[in-house]
């Protein structure tokens, strides 16, 4: 379960395009940080993705991902031309296909490392998705099958593309669009794959008489209905809707967007709520709604010369850093790349202590560390859009460093802090229990 966002350049006061996305996984299914540069590939050259094959182009782009561990794709990420290109799990009534083949994420890569516009990357996912088609295990520790959507935008547009097995359809966006774990474009978009309305028609989900709605005779019932995708479309579109007076005004609202318990404030959100209760900044539970949470985070700021980029790395952006990065740049030295048990020596497992310290009594715990996150990250933001303008690329580099640095001297700071702190109640009795199963899964003790 994802959630993904855009705000276009003529919703903003400064007339740059903002972009955000929350990544939700399995809680031990650990996210970096990457980047690959630029490359140019011999003729025949075959690449090999998360489970196949396909033939490699001459020329691929740099970038700058944030991918679970185990898979070759990614589930967000950015292009040295300023692409951005965020993915969502969506399910439908034609079954997901088992047999192996190119994955959501993979597709969201190869539209990264091959395209210069949004309007390409469109054309360069939908070619590879009808040549290859999408399938193949998308879980880590429990198997998971999906179709999926992508919000693929650049600075001076934003597409919506949504697939069904092989079948597609995309529509350019102005304004604010969200898209989550649902379909939701109905029969307006401007690019299509050839069958879409006729198969619908030929099952009988487009009924007669009526025009055709993708997502209203394409949607699976009970998966749509449980990941609430709708709910939290409705409420990120709400939230990003007032246009922002500055850049850092712009940038803290993605940041505060990504890390909304539905409108609950920390101080009576409960992290152990409802076992149906899923909200943009998620927090894993009980039973299969709430088997993922969030596990990393970005929002990008597509300036025309020089996009910004802000990245947690880490999971539950309420609990999380965004620190600054480019892609000329590169990214510090993080550490190695985790995997699916706790390693201290990894960004992900460093964080994931505050992070499961602070579950333990959510209202009790953020409290003590809420406002020295908001204002350390806030001085990050306000320098990293001064050296956005005229900052070398070594002053940028170094700075990123730098950033990601006194965020784990900080983390490491408030974990001891927290944990002075007793909890004042106890949590839910399923919800202790889903929590002390992905530790002993994790190897990791709180």
């Amino acid at each position: 379960m994802c959630d993904t966002m855009v705000v276009t350049s003529k919703m903003t006061a400064v007339g740059v395009s903002l972009f955000a996305k929350n990544s939700d996984r399995e809680p031990n299914e650990a996210q970096f940080i990457a980047h690959f540069p630029a490359a140019h590939h011999p003729a025949g050259a075959m690449l090999r993705c998360t489970y196949i094959e396909i033939p490699q182009v001459e020329h691929t782009h740099a970038v700058l991902l944030s991918k679970p561990f185990w898979m070759w794709g990614a589930e967000m990420g950015a292009n040295e031309h300023g692409l951005v290109i965020g993915n969502e799990a969506v399910f439908a009534k034609v079954q997901a296909q088992k047999e192996e083949a190119l994955l959501g994420m993979d597709l969201l890569r190869l539209g990264l490392e091959r395209a210069v516009s949004a309007h390409q990357a469109v054309e360069v996912i939908t070619n590879l998705l009808e040549t290859y088609g999408q399938g193949g295990n998308a879980g880590f520790s429990h198997p998971l099958y999906y179709h999926n959507s992508f919000l693929i935008a650049d600075p001076h547009q934003a597409w919506i593309l949504e697939t069904v097995d092989r079948h597609w359809a995309a529509r350019q966006v102005e304004g604010v669009a969200s898209i989550s774990n649902c379909l939701t474009m109905g029969s307006q978009f401007d690019m299509v794959s050839n069958n879409l309305e006729s198969f619908a028609h030929s099952k009988g989900w487009t009924k007669a008489g009526r025009p055709f709605d993708f997502a209203r005779d394409y949607s699976d019932f009970l998966f749509t209905t449980f990941a609430r995708g709708r709910q939290r479309c409705r409420r990120s579109q709400e939230l990003l809707q007032t246009p922002t007076q500055s850049a850092q005004d712009g940038i803290k609202t993605m940041f505060s967007t990504l890390r909304d318990h539905g409108g609950a404030a920390h101080d009576n959100y409960r992290s152990d709520g409802s076992i149906f209760d899923f909200t943009i900044c998620a927090h894993a539970s009980f039973g299969p709604v709430r088997g993922s949470q969030t596990t990393g985070s970005m929002v990008a700021y597509l300036h025309p010369k020089r996009p910004l980029f802000f990245l947690t790395g880490t999971s539950a952006p309420c609990t999380s850093i965004f620190k600054p990065l480019w892609i000329d740049a590169g990214i510090p030295d993080l550490g190695p790349e985790p995997a699916g048990a706790f390693d201290a020596a990894t960004l992900f497992w460093q964080h994931e202590l505050l992070h499961r310290a602070t579950l333990q009594d959510y209202n009790t715990r953020i409290a003590q560390y809420c406002q020295p996150r908001d204002k350390l990250e806030s001085g990050f933001l306000s320098q990293a859009l001064a050296l956005n303008a005229e900052a070398s690329l070594e002053e940028r580099r170094t700075f990123s460093a730098h950033c990601f640095a006194e965020a784990s001297t900080a983390e490491q700071g408030w974990l001891h802090s927290i944990k002075k702190v007793a909890p004042q109640r106890r949590s839910d009795l399923l919800y202790n229990h889903a929590w002390k199963g992905f530790d002993k899964q994790a190897k990791i003790g709180r």
